[in-house]
């Protein structure tokens, strides 16, 4: 039994759920609106509460930040429609517990839903989370970043949605795939992977869609594609910015309508696959450098999710070391001094390269030690903060001060010649040259402070009041985007 409020501006809604939560022994209060919320919330207290993402009088993500505010406890769940699942998605990292769409079609697994909230369920269930998490290999440490994104991946993976991974190289994106299709409802159907930058064009789509007997030279028989095979279970298409065009078309046509063809075929078949996609780069940019498709992109951006490189959770390094220790079935351990030397290490190839790096100690340390000292690692962690680094940083800096003198004169000198100019003009271009001018200063200001802090980012980031992130796109590294 509980204390239960539901705000949903629908009255046959509110009638659905005093219906069903009464008859279970709850106690319900409805509400119609963002009005009838503030005064039922200072009159009573609610152990759980339906809010509605889309009132006439309030948005229900500003209902739901009041309502974590006044009452902590109380747990809660969005309710809204398949063109606002990522406004619900956004309520869950403000705190929701979950979401459901409507119209509600599967009752049972709604009640099953409200006993979870209204018990202990939420623990055990977190338990779960974190227990399947280090089953699959996906170590989250203590990084609250880490841990956000494991909550929301275990959240949305029983939700018939697509998902959109990203991250740099190595940081585990497939993990993370495998973790949230073995979390759904799906667990027991294929989970099929694809890298998209693998294989060549015509052969992805042979791969994707399948052929019939004859499409092709060297078809000599009649090939499922992986649609076909993960029917009812998980696709997961790695590197998806380098699908080709065409590819990405026919990808299109079947998230959009669960249909494709074979190769060569003429028979239109029908897939029941969730799709979860992986890409390094950022393809929002991708879309802007007209490589990927927009009307793809939002398909597949149902839900995004970007996992953090290694070196912004260094606290999780050690973690991450034992893990794979254990793995490698090893009674050695790392020194502190080799731990210590290892965090200033920049990590390009993140939590893949950290694997290989230990891997590799533990072989050539095997008979010899107990113990890994800095010996064992490679050459390039030997260099303690990132000298050779901090060394280019200094020569850059000096450089990026006189060539950013030299390049304010010269466009300050520009745009006033633009000014005085009474005749027409590009304000287009004028535009676009503002837009470089602040890109240039953020990076100069970012590769002086650079140098001030011996090419600590974490530290540079926090002088300039910025996140690690920010830092990386100004100083425009792969794969970083400063809204992810």
């Amino acid at each position: 039994m509980g204390n239960i409020l539901v705000i949903d501006d629908e009255r046959e809604v509110g009638t659905f759920f005093q219906h069903l939560l009464e008859g279970r022994g709850n106690k319900v209060k409805l509400g119609f609106s963002g009005e009838d919320f503030f005064q039922l919330i200072q009159q009573y207290k609610f152990d759980l509460a339906f809010i509605d993402v889309k009132l006439p009088d309030a948005n229900g993500l500003n209902l739901l930040k009041q309502l974590k505010r006044s009452c902590p406890s109380c747990k809660a769940v969005v309710m809204t429609g398949y063109s606002t699942v990522k406004t619900a998605v956004e309520a869950i990292k403000h705190g929701a517990n979950d979401y459901i769409e409507k119209p509600f079609d599967d009752i049972e697994q709604l009640e099953r839903l409200i006993d979870e909230l209204l018990s202990d369920g939420p623990l055990s269930s977190q338990d779960d989370m974190y227990k399947l998490a280090e089953t699959l290999g996906f170590i989250v440490g203590t990084n609250k970043e880490m841990n956000d994104l494991l909550k929301l991946a275990y959240k949305i993976a029983k939700k018939n949605v697509n998902v959109l991974i990203e991250g740099e190289t190595g940081t585990g994106k497939e993990v993370l795939a495998h973790f949230i299709h073995n979390a759904s409802m799906r667990y027991d159907q294929p989970f099929i992977g694809v890298n998209c930058g693998a294989v060549s064009e015509t052969l992805l789509e042979s791969e994707l869609f399948g052929h019939e007997k004859g499409a092709f030279t060297g078809a000599v028989k009649e090939k499922k594609g992986i649609f076909e095979i993960a029917n009812r279970g998980t696709l997961f298409l790695d590197e998806i910015g380098e699908a080709s065009l065409a590819t990405q078309v026919k990808l299109l046509r079947v998230l959009e309508t669960g249909e494709y063809i074979r190769v060569g075929g003429e028979t239109i078949r029908k897939t029941n696959t969730r799709i979860i996609a992986a890409s390094h780069v950022n393809l929002a940019k991708a879309v802007e450098e007209k490589t990927f498709r927009e009307d793809l992109l939002y398909r597949l951006d149902v839900v995004k999710l970007t996992i953090p490189p290694l070196r912004e959770r260094l606290e999780d390094l050690p973690i991450l070391i034992d893990y794979f220790l254990k793995k490698l079935n090893t009674p050695l351990s790392f020194s502190e001094d080799c731990i210590s030397r290892m965090k200033q290490y920049h990590w390009p190839g993140n939590v893949r390269e950290l694997y290989n790096v230990v891997k590799r100690a533990v072989t050539l340390a095997e008979g010899e030690t107990e113990v890994i000292t800095v010996d064992y690692l490679p050459e390039k962690l030997k260099v303690p903060l990132h000298l050779e680094q901090v060394s280019n940083n200094k020569r850059s800096t000096k450089d990026e001060v006189e060539d950013l003198e030299a390049y304010l004169q010269k466009w300050m000198n520009g745009v006033l010649a633009l000014w005085k100019n009474s005749d027409r003009l590009d304000l287009e271009q004028v535009i676009s040259s503002v837009k470089e001018l602040e890109t240039k200063i953020g990076r100069s200001f970012v590769m002086k402070m650079l140098k001030e802090t011996l090419g600590n980012r974490k530290e540079a980031a926090d002088r300039l009041n910025i996140s690690v992130r920010t830092l990386r796109y100004l100083l425009k590294e792969k794969g970083a985007d400063p809204k992810a």
